[in-house]
């Protein structure tokens, strides 16, 4: 009985220190759940009597997870909401993401308008005036089609082109980055996660330095990629690629850290939202490298699907962590330091 207490303590610690959302926006909307269809859940909802001849389906994913996690669930309930024959709306503002900062970006509370453009005219407040109004529940339930971005279709490709459109100053800023550092040279991009991701219960493991550089090098050597364009959160990372490659390896100025909390960071206005900005502009130059190295991760995915699928990718397969929360705070540690025969991570030579 004490046992269980202090692992049920431990497992509370875990959880209340990982990242802290603002919850001054959530008005707890659709509290009662009444609709359900296959293993989705809805909440199905009459707000007035506004647009008595619509029906509105309201996406959102409470606190949610990374940037291209939260898109791809976006991308899947728009298809659910043409299947339905209803309006689609995001609501990040209401249902509060990772991203939201408490005072207005781009004078909206609306986190997914932040970085895109709004799916159609329709306004949150007139939607929540209006007769019908179902709900997204934010899980996944485990469909598929929410694991990776190589479990969509063609149809969802489709809505992305129609319906997913970046803000403009993003998309620019991406693109003046790829004038300045890719003119007539082959780059070879590089999506090394850290901090966060060594830790997470049932997420894939990250590689190693030890394996993201011999993974490099046998690249350089084979397929004579003139640079190297680097994506990864960790500033470690950074240091030590920088100082083993030299100016072969460069990368777009991203918040990095070492702590594995990177969205509590007090001292930069606007931190949350420049994070999620600076994720879509990495993700947007990653996509137009010859070939991508990486773990199994929504961003390299992300810079795969909107070029659908065109990009070679070589995967470093590391299995996932632990179920178990409290094991998976360790587990990468130790099997980073072990040989392969024993249950640690494989080199590419």
């Amino acid at each position: 009985m004490i046992l269980k207490i202090f692992k049920n303590k431990i497992k509370a610690f875990i959880y209340n220190s990982r990242t802290n959302i603002s919850k001054n926006l959530d008005k707890n909307i659709g509290e009662k759940l009444i609709s359900q269809n296959g293993e989705l859940k809805y909440y199905l909802k009459s707000f007035g009597t506004k647009n008595q001849d619509k029906k509105f389906y309201i996406i959102q994913r409470k606190i949610g997870g990374g940037m291209f996690s939260n898109l791809n669930y976006v991308i899947h309930h728009i298809k659910i909401a043409e299947d339905l024959e209803c309006i689609p709306i995001v609501d990040m503002e209401n249902f509060p993401t990772k991203y939201n900062e408490k005072k207005r970006i781009n004078k909206t509370h609306n986190a997914w308008e932040y970085y895109f453009k709004p799916l159609n005219n329709y306004k949150l407040k007139d939607v929540y005036k209006s007769k019908f109004v179902l709900i997204s529940d934010a899980k996944t339930r485990k469909l598929r089609e929410f694991d990776s971005f190589e479990r969509l279709t063609r149809d969802h490709f489709r809505i992305f082109k129609k319906s997913i459109k970046i803000k403009r100053d993003i998309v620019k800023d991406a693109d003046n980055f790829i004038k300045k550092n890719f003119k007539n040279l082959k780059i070879l991009g590089v999506h090394f996660r850290g901090t966060d991701m060594k830790t997470q219960e049932r997420h894939p493991f990250p590689a190693t330095y030890k394996q993201i550089t011999s993974y490099i090098d046998f690249e350089l050597s084979k397929n004579k990629f003139d640079k190297i364009f680097l994506v990864t959160e960790q500033l470690d990372y950074v240091k030590k690629l920088s100082k083993k490659y030299g100016s072969k390896l460069f990368f777009y100025n991203s918040f990095r850290s070492n702590k594995k909390d990177i969205f509590n960071f007090k001292s930069r206005k606007n931190h949350r939202y420049l994070i999620g900005r600076e994720n879509i502009i990495d993700m947007l130059i990653l996509a137009r490298t010859k070939k991508i190295i990486c773990t199994n991760s929504h961003l390299p995915d992300a810079s795969n699907f909107i070029n659908n699928f065109k990009i070679k990718i070589t995967k470093i397969y590391n299995g996932n962590n632990s179920n178990n929360i409290i094991i998976a705070q360790f587990l990468w540690y130790l099997k980073k330091n072990l040989p392969k025969f024993l249950g640690g991570f494989l080199l590419k030579y």
